[in-house]
């Protein structure tokens, strides 16, 4: 399971991106992405790309560089590296990563490159303008007049910077005061724009500024808290040009328009009484597109799944850019080198170009393309140990079961070392259902290689399935090792098992939103083994989390204090050091709990039944999982019962559907699960796949049936219609492929 990234916009932002020949650029340090905005066919499409805290941005010719969390990462444009990504045809720049500057934990906000290609950035935290220096962390350039000395408590939060004739200009920050967090003291009406070259203050009384840019012969600058666009000429007074539906935070310029990022904003002590919560209700977050001659809004993008927050946006001059990640597998074979090197190389590898045509294919998901790609080469070059071991990957993955095992078996006749083909082959006999083969393959790969992670995690995943929990926790571990699951950074020890009656401990959550659900159970427990639990965890959740009997304090992604914890544990590694296995494992019938402060409609109705039809997009399993709408409201028709649908988001043809079956769709209430929560608390029985709203039903103690495809997630076993996990859950287990008809039947019956 995985968070749900997706966006709607309207056809004149896609016309904006395709006449201006560019892409756009979004940071989003709350859900911990990068995504890149880019016109395609008859929309828009938006890839994301997961980044350790991002911020600030810059360009160059060239160069890209992102502020995270503790450093500056500098991306370099290689553009003949896109064909390769798996984006398609139309990528016409690649972004890959250079060098990575390590900072130090300094809330980096807006940064830019001068004219003489010096990097400035703003550093938060000590309250300065710092450049980068190879000797040091940073070098502090310049700091408020007010600011007495150097430290990291974020005296004025100065945050923004513009530039002036390729240099360094303007700053903005939320407060004048040099007291450590002074500047919370008058959020409301303490904003500066400061021209840090005479340390004039342009503009001040302004609430929560952002994003100074000089543009066209004027000062243009964002009101963040009351999600206004402002504009100050020469010689003249501020005014306000545009009121937007959101937090205003980054801006960019195409043409005459504006590109401005905006955020949802949380009701938290930060933003309380600003003008823009008093002035509108639902906040948007997203990208607006102002015209900047007349103020008028002419495209938006707005995002719709756990993107709650934007800090910057940047114009990208390109058609269609990719970006790729440290961890992308195309990083060991692409190089940058100059013109008397290439006119030294070798001759290419023969084999070299037509596998990277087959390999470009299996990436995009072109599998048919891909296998007769693989097979060309095979007829010329048969023993290729590479060629032959990604064709039988591909087999895998086109879920030619058979074809597959015989393939990688063919492989490992003539290289018998090859623990990657046996864990594939353990994976192919997983897709079979024979789970004994399986796990020989996976304990021969792991014989092979003992470090092979993904064997390990395999191989748990398996056990846990077969309820052999105490080695499955372990080998389930592994999974941190693997390249889909990135380490919690941090410099206190994870708690793994000893006496910390003593301690704090902090729990981070991990994969998607049902697991946070369903592992919630364990925080009780824990909180009986020390002194103090900390969550942390994405904010659609955390009013949830909050609930949770033993939970002190539920967080959300931003910095956190040295200070705050002693320990830390991963989420779904907690009951292993709980010791939990199918004797003692905890099964309440509910332990969620709808805070008192959430407040949503009355549902109506005798007999009220929810019903969830789809997961997430991304998830690798999420088309054998799901169920067609039209196929799932079946269940609907002759059942005196008023039925709801919890589904989010969704398309206009299913919204069509749900009217036409008169299923009363909740998608506008359901934004961040508290309100979920209380909505499905109201109903009688939820229907659904295996997602989110499954385990949210049935942590609430709701009657629940959850639809399992043929080869379910480990955590629901292998077989009967009771749960190990949830005493009111129901399994339908799906007996043949692509064919839900009898499950569907069962819950029908069961409903007249």
């Amino acid at each position: 399971m995985t968070e749900t990234f997706s966006s709607q916009s309207t056809e004149s932002f896609r016309e904006l991106l395709t006449l201006g020949r560019c892409n756009i650029l979004v940071s989003t340090y709350q859900a911990g992405q990068l995504v890149v905005v880019r016109p395609q066919g008859q929309g828009v499409n938006t890839h994301f790309m997961a980044f350790d805290r991002p911020m600030g941005m810059a360009t160059r010719s060239n160069e890209l560089v992102v502020g995270g969390s503790a450093s500056i990462t500098t991306f370099r444009n290689l553009a003949a590296v896109g064909l390769k990504v798996g984006q398609g045809d139309q990528v016409d720049a690649c972004y890959l990563p250079r060098k990575i500057h390590i900072t130090g934990a300094i809330d980096i906000h807006e940064m830019g490159y001068d004219k003489f290609d010096k990097l400035w950035f703003i550093n938060t935290k000590m309250s300065c303008l710092a450049t980068l220096d190879n000797d040091h962390s940073f070098k502090p350039e310049w700091r408020p007049p007010f600011i007495t000395a150097y430290d990291l408590t974020d005296r004025c939060h100065l945050n923004g910077l513009g530039f002036r004739d390729g240099i360094p200009r303007y700053v903005s920050m939320l407060g004048a005061s040099d007291e450590p967090g002074g500047w919370r003291k008058n959020k409301i009406s303490g904003g500066q724009i400061m021209d840090i070259t005479t340390n004039e203050v342009m503009v001040d009384g302004l609430c929560m500024p952002h994003s100074p840019r000089w543009y066209n012969n004027a000062l243009w600058f964002l009101s963040s808290g009351s999600g206004q666009l402002m504009r100050m000429e020469p010689g003249k007074a501020p005014e306000v040009v545009a009121e937007l539906p959101g937090f205003a935070r980054g801006m960019d310029f195409i043409d005459r328009y504006a590109i401005i990022g905006l955020s949802q904003i949380r009701e938290s002590s930060t933003f309380a009484g600003l003008p823009l919560t008093k002035r509108v209700e639902e906040r948007q977050s997203g990208v607006w597109v102002v015209d900047t001659t007349n103020g008028q809004i002419v495209a938006f993008l707005v995002f719709t799944g756990n993107v709650q927050e934007v800090f910057e946006v940047k114009v990208l001059p390109h058609q269609f850019t990719a970006i790729l990640d440290t961890q992308s597998p195309f990083l060991p074979n692409s190089y940058e080198l100059s013109d008397e090197v290439l006119k030294n190389l070798a001759p290419a590898d023969p084999v070299q170009a037509p596998l990277e045509a087959a390999s470009r294919a299996h990436v995009n998901g072109e599998l048919d393309e891909a296998i007769k790609l693989y097979q060309d080469i095979l007829q010329h070059f048969p023993d290729h140990q590479v060629v032959n071991h990604q064709y039988g990957v591909c087999l895998l993955d086109a879920k030619r079961w058979d074809d597959a095992i015989e393939q990688l078996q063919k492989v490992l006749s003539k290289h018998a070392d090859n623990a990657d083909a046996m864990n594939s082959l353990g994976h192919a006999y997983v897709e079979k259902l024979d789970h004994e083969k399986a796990m020989q393959w996976f304990n021969q790969a792991i014989a092979t290689d003992q470090q092979h992670a993904l064997a390990h995690f395999n191989r748990g995943k398996l056990l846990l399935q077969q309820g052999q929990y105490q080695e499955g926790w372990e080998e389930y571990d592994w999974r941190w090792q693997t390249p889909q699951f990135v380490a919690f950074q941090c410099d206190k020890p994870q708690w793994q098992g000893e006496d910390i009656s003593d301690k704090t401990i902090l729990v981070h959550s991990e994969q998607g939103n049902g697991d946070h659900i369903m592992f919630w159970r364990f925080l009780p427990l824990l909180a009986e083994k020390c002194k103090e639990v900390i969550y942390f965890g994405p904010e659609n959740l955390a009013a949830l989390a909050a609930e949770i009997p033993g939970v002190s304090q539920s967080r959300i992604p931003g910095a956190l204090s040295k200070d705050l914890f002693d320990v830390y544990i991963p989420l779904l590694s907690i009951p292993r050091y709980l010791g939990v296995n199918l004797e003692n494992l905890l099964a309440p019938q509910r332990y969620v709990n709808v805070p008192a402060q959430v407040v949503v409609s009355e549902l109506k109705g005798n007999r009220k039944i929810g019903l969830s039809w789809s997961g997430a997009p991304a998830h690798i399993n999420n088309k054998n999982r799901s169920i067609e709408l039209v196929e799932l409201l079946k269940v609907t028709e002759g059942i005196d019962a008023q039925f709801y649908s919890l589904q989010m988001p969704i398309t206009q043809e299913e919204r069509d559907l749900l009217k036409k079956h008169n299923v009363i769709d909740l998608e506008p209430e359901l934004p961040g699960y508290a309100r979920t929560a209380a909505l499905v608390d109201q109903m009688d029985l939820v229907i659904s796949v295996d997602t989110a709203i499954a385990h949210l039903a049935a942590a609430l103690g709701k009657e629940t049936r959850i639809l399992l495809c043929q080869n379910p997630d480990w955590r629901w076993g292998l077989e009967g219609e009771r749960s190990r996990w949830y005493p009111t859950a129901k399994l339908l287990r799906k007996k043949q492929p692509n064919n839900w008809q009898s499950e569907l039947v069962i819950i029908k019956k069961a409903l007249a």
